[in-house]
């Protein structure tokens, strides 16, 4: 506030009852996605790998949760050092907070905003694990985990949307999360696969998803919960940017997904079910930075350039060599960076920010800083993630052995399997048929472990 003016009582923020209840929704929404990625994660693998794929999206709810609440809140969020990371000895624990504390400048309890950037902290560890399905032990992946939010996640979020952070000084727009979420995840995923090396069988083994219901429920479920996602990020309802971005949070996806199914179409001749799927989640990943920037029209334009661009990014795993199991490289990180990017074409000055972009008057400044943001996250979350990944596999292992691998990570892991074959039904009439209807089931087993 500048010196010589006055704050008068009518100025200052109260507590509001309907942004308290709206982010506390959205907050639910959030907190939906992760199951909704388990789901999303766990139909693209193999049988044998189902449970895993789950568990490994699961277990952030617990770990970076216990995580926030005793000292990830007070260093994404607390009083800046340094423009790099925060802290507020208030915040350990979440023991010196007001039951009706507001976060400053805004009309919702210290509390609401907590639990709502606690959603987001959940979910971006979690969207790594798509990279290293099939053959990570659950352990490391744990220990990986709580290692990575504390040196990545919690500083990175401090750039970005921390008062003082250095990226949010310089002007960078993230509305809800392209570089610190999506960008962020996709280049660690980068770099764990980059030490950890490929799957037995990559390039040679067909890997084809295992249940596309279950990825189209995973993915319709996410775009549901992108609605909190992304309109939530606005911190309130009062001046219409919230309902701006909720539009446009579902044109980019539209669009994204009918460019990713018309370059499938023209490239493989085919329209297929996980190509609508991923189409959907590029164009969330795209518009989750810049839709809070852009206009529906330019929303349109993200998720169309998003969507073909992920699509094309998708294969080229297979022409560098880099077994990223799920596409989390093709669709978050390429996704997060065309969406930061755009901003710097499409803004148009006239919704969260007076920010314009190069198409509409704003020249080169906008994008500038966008790179600026974009290179410094992702580079950071490269390097320290593969560092991660190289002491833990140095130490503990991060690999399971090769006849886990092939056999199943599921029962080697967890000793559970998704699907109960031999059991399925359950009743004496089918234990009483024949033997050549027990082999033909058998057979089928085999088959579709494989």
């Amino acid at each position: 506030m500048p010196p010589g003016i006055t704050t008068l009582a009518a100025d200052t923020p109260t507590l509001s009852a309907a942004n308290t209840g709206f982010m506390l929704i959205c907050s639910a929404l959030v907190m939906l996605m992760t199951p909704a990625l388990a789901f999303f994660y766990g139909g693209m693998v193999r049988v044998k790998s189902t449970l895993n794929m789950l568990m490994m999206s699961f277990i952030s709810l617990g770990i970076v949760t216990i995580l926030w609440v005793l000292y990830g809140f007070s260093l994404a969020f607390g009083s800046d050092v340094g423009s790099f990371l925060g802290w507020s000895s208030d915040y350990v624990g979440l023991s010196g907070i007001g039951v009706t504390q507001l976060w400053d400048g805004y009309t919702i309890p210290v509390y609401v905003f907590a639990v709502f950037q606690l959603m987001f902290a959940v979910l971006t560890p979690a969207l790594i694990s798509g990279a290293l399905a099939d053959r990570v032990k659950f352990t490391s992946w744990a220990l990986f985990i709580t290692l990575w939010v504390t040196v990545v996640y919690f500083p990175v979020a401090h750039w970005v949307w921390g008062a003082g952070g250095w990226l949010y000084e310089m002007g960078v727009i993230d509305f809800a999360g392209g570089t610190a979420v999506h960008i962020n995840a996709g280049a660690a995923a980068l770099g764990v696969i980059l030490v950890i090396g490929k799957r037995v069988g990559f390039k040679k083994d067909p890997m084809r998803p295992h249940s596309l219901p279950l990825v189209m429920l995973g993915a319709g479920l996410l775009w549901f919960g992108w609605f909190g996602f992304n309109a939530g990020s606005w911190l309130g309802n009062d001046d219409g940017v919230g309902a701006v971005m909720f539009v446009n949070t579902q044109v980019a996806t539209a669009a994204a997904m009918l460019a990713w199914l018309g370059y499938e179409k023209l490239r493989h001749g085919s329209f297929t079910t996980l190509g609508a799927a991923s189409g959907a989640v590029a164009g969330l990943v795209a518009i989750t930075p810049s839709g809070g920037a852009v206009s529906p029209l330019g929303a349109i334009a993200v998720g169309a350039i998003a969507g073909v661009l992920c699509a094309m990014a998708v294969g080229l795993k297979y022409r560098f060599g880099y077994d990223d199991s799920l596409d989390v490289v093709g669709v978050h990180l390429v996704g997060g960076v065309a969406g930061s990017l755009l901003v710097g074409l499409f803004a148009t000055g006239g919704v969260q920010s007076d920010a314009r972009g190069l198409f509409y008057g704003g020249g080169l400044d906008q994008l500038g800083k966008q790179a600026v943001g974009v290179f410094a996250v992702l580079a950071y979350s490269l390097v320290v993630s593969a560092v991660l990944a190289f002491l833990l596999d140095r130490t503990i292992g991060m690999r399971v052995t090769e006849d886990d691998e092939i056999s199943g990570i599921d029962q080697g892991e967890h000793a559970e399997t998704a699907y109960d074959f031999s059991g399925a039904g359950g009743g004496a009439a089918l234990r009483t048929a024949g033997s050549a209807q027990g082999s033909t089931a058998a057979a089928r087993t085999k088959k579709v472990d494989a």
